[in-house]
């Protein structure tokens, strides 16, 4: 029922309120339901990649390193061929693995480089119809 204000001898008017009781009793019952139903619920398994060694060694890995400042660089067997730039990397990396099918390019990032530079790279190689990119890890232990 709304309430009714005197205001002015005679003349009245009424305020509109928002009954917040039952709007209270309703948030009440959910979080009661959440509560219990909370420790019934099965939690999700989620099977993640593991790092490991390879069986053998590829005969060519080229890797390219992305730099901090993201400047890019060419190493093929663990030897510097270079600095080199976006556009230019696919046609470096091509020529690297001349001779060599299924050779694989891994990807190095500086841990300040944007996940972005990384992408832009990997998309620049995977145009250039190179089968197997993939990023190098810093194994913990």
């Amino acid at each position: 029922m709304p309430a009714v204000s005197p205001r002015g001898g005679s003349r009245r008017r009424t305020i509109s309120e928002i009954n917040m009781v039952p709007f209270i009793d309703v948030m009440l019952v959910l979080l009661i339901i959440f509560m219990v139903s909370a420790p019934m619920m099965t939690t999700g398994m989620i099977d993640v990649p593991s790092v490991g060694k390879a069986a053998n060694t590829p005969e060519r890995v080229v890797e390219v390193v992305v730099r901090a400042d993201e400047t890019l660089k060419l190493r093929v067997n663990g030897k510097d061929s270079g600095d080199t730039t976006l556009n230019a990397v696919a046609d470096e990396v091509k020529d690297a693995l001349q001779g060599v099918e299924g050779a694989p390019v891994v990807i190095s990032a500086d841990k300040a480089v944007k996940y972005e530079a990384v992408v832009k790279v990997m998309d620049k190689l995977r145009r250039a119809g190179v089968q197997r990119v993939g990023l190098s890890v810093k194994t913990t232990g």
